[in-house]
C-alpha cells in the first residue's frame, strides 16, 4: 500500500505586514519601515500592521467556529459545483478550451473582448438561479451572529469564502475544472501554474462601502463576477499594469452585468466608481501561481521573504519552483 502524499504547505511574503498598507482616510497605499516612522506619518496604520500579523490565526478560528455552529439557509450551495449552476456560454467556452486544436482565436469567438490591449475579457459565469441562491446564503450569513472577517484590506463588507466553507465545494472546482483551461488560452504565460486562489465576496451599499480606490490585486489573474442585486453605478475602471509609467492616465470603464465575470491580470490597476443606488455584491477570485510568485512577490516586487501561514496563505511555497519563462510575464 502506498503512502499518502505530504500536503503542500503554503506561505505568505513577509511584505504583507509592511507593504501596500491601505489608509482609507487618504486613499493611499503606504509602506511600513519602523514603529517610529509609523506613528509620525500614519498613526492609524499601527493597528493595521497588528491586524495583519494576527490575520491567519484569527481566520482559522472563525472558520472552525462557523463550521461547528452555523446553520445555512441554502445548504444546496455547499454541494460540489455542478454544471447546472454554470451559464451555458461559460460551459461552451470551457468545452472548447479543452478540445483538441483549441486556440485563442477560437476562444475569443465565444466570449467578449473588453480590451484587446489590456487583455480584459468578459463572459457569463453563473446562472441567475445560482446567483440568487448564493446571495440568499450570503445575506443569511451576514445577518447571523457568526464572526466575520473583512474580505481584504480595502473592503469592509463581504464574506471570506474559505471561512464560510465554500472553498472546497465551489471555488476549488471552479478553478481546477473550468478556469484553468480558459486561462491557459487567454493567458498562456500562466498555463498549468494556477495552483491556489483566494476568494471573497464584496458588498457595496448605501451607508457601507460605496466605491473602491485604485489598486492592483495580490494575484496573477482575477475573476470578478457580479452576483446582484439591482444597482446603478459602481462601474469598474482599468488603467495599465501597475509597473507602467502613467499607469492610470486614461482609464477605461466597464459596467457590471449580473451573472457575468470579468477576467483580467492581477497587476492591472483598477478600482470601482461610486455606487449610485441599490446593492452590489461581487464574487472575486484571485488566481495564484506559486511557481511564478515564488520568484518575485507581486506586492513588494522582491524575492519573497516567506512566512508560514494558514490554508493557501498568499500562494507561496517553500518548494523549488519549476522553470518559469520570466520574459513571457512582462
Amino acid at each position: 500500500m502506498g503512502t499518502a502524499a505530504t500536503p503542500r504547505r503554503f506561505c505568505r511574503c513577509a511584505c504583507f505586514c509592511s507593504e501596500n498598507l491601505y489608509v482609507a482616510r487618504y486613499g493611499l497605499h503606504v509602506r511600513f519601515r519602523s514603529e517610529q516612522q509609523l506613528r509620525q506619518d500614519y498613526g492609524p496604520l499601527e493597528k493595521e500592521v497588528e491586524r495583519r500579523q494576527r490575520l491567519g490565526q484569527e481566520s482559522a478560528a472563525r472558520k472552525a467556529l462557523i463550521a461547528s455552529s452555523y446553520h445555512p439557509a441554502r445548504p444546496d450551495v455547499y454541494n460540489s459545483l455542478q454544471d447546472v449552476a454554470l451559464a451555458p456560454e461559460f460551459l461552451a467556452a470551457v468545452e472548447y478550451s479543452t478540445s483538441p486544436g483549441a486556440d485563442l482565436q477560437g476562444l475569443l469567438q465565444r466570449l467578449e473582448t473588453v480590451s484587446e490591449e489590456k487583455r480584459i475579457y468578459r463572459l457569463p459565469v453563473f446562472t441567475a438561479p445560482f446567483c440568487q441562491a448564493l446571495l440568499e446564503e450570503l445575506e443569511h450569513f451576514e445577518q447571523s451572529d457568526m464572526p466575520k472577517g473583512r474580505p481584504n484590506t480595502m473592503n469592509n463588507y463581504g464574506v471570506l469564502l474559505h471561512e464560510l466553507g465554500l472553498d472546497e465545494p465551489l471555488v476549488t472546482p471552479l478553478r481546477e475544472r473550468f478556469l484553468q483551461p480558459l486561462m491557459a488560452l487567454l493567458y498562456p504565460e500562466y498555463r498549468g501554474w494556477l495552483d491556489t486562489h483566494r476568494a471573497f465576496v464584496v458588498k457595496y451599499a448605501p451607508g457601507q462601502d460605496r466605491e473602491l480606490g485604485c489598486h492592483y490585486d495580490n494575484a496573477e489573474l482575477t475573476l470578478n463576477v457580479a452576483l446582484g442585486k439591482a444597482f446603478t453605478g459602481g462601474a469598474l475602471y482599468f488603467g495599465d499594469l501597475f509597473q507602467a509609467p502613467s499607469a492610470l492616465a486614461n482609464p477605461m470603464e466597464v459596467e457590471h452585468v449580473v451573472g457575468q465575470g470579468i477576467l483580467h491580470r492581477g497587476g492591472q490597476l483598477h478600482g470601482a466608481r461610486p455606487l449610485g443606488t441599490g446593492e452590489r455584491w461581487n464574487l472575486v477570485v484571485w488566481l495564484r501561481a506559486s511557481a511564478v510568485r515564488n520568484r518575485l512577490c507581486p506586492m513588494c516586487c522582491r524575492k519573497p521573504d516567506l512566512v508560514d501561514d494558514e490554508g493557501f496563505g498568499d500562494g507561496f511555497t517553500r518548494e523549488e519552483p519549476a522553470t518559469v519563462d520570466v520574459c513571457a510575464l512582462t
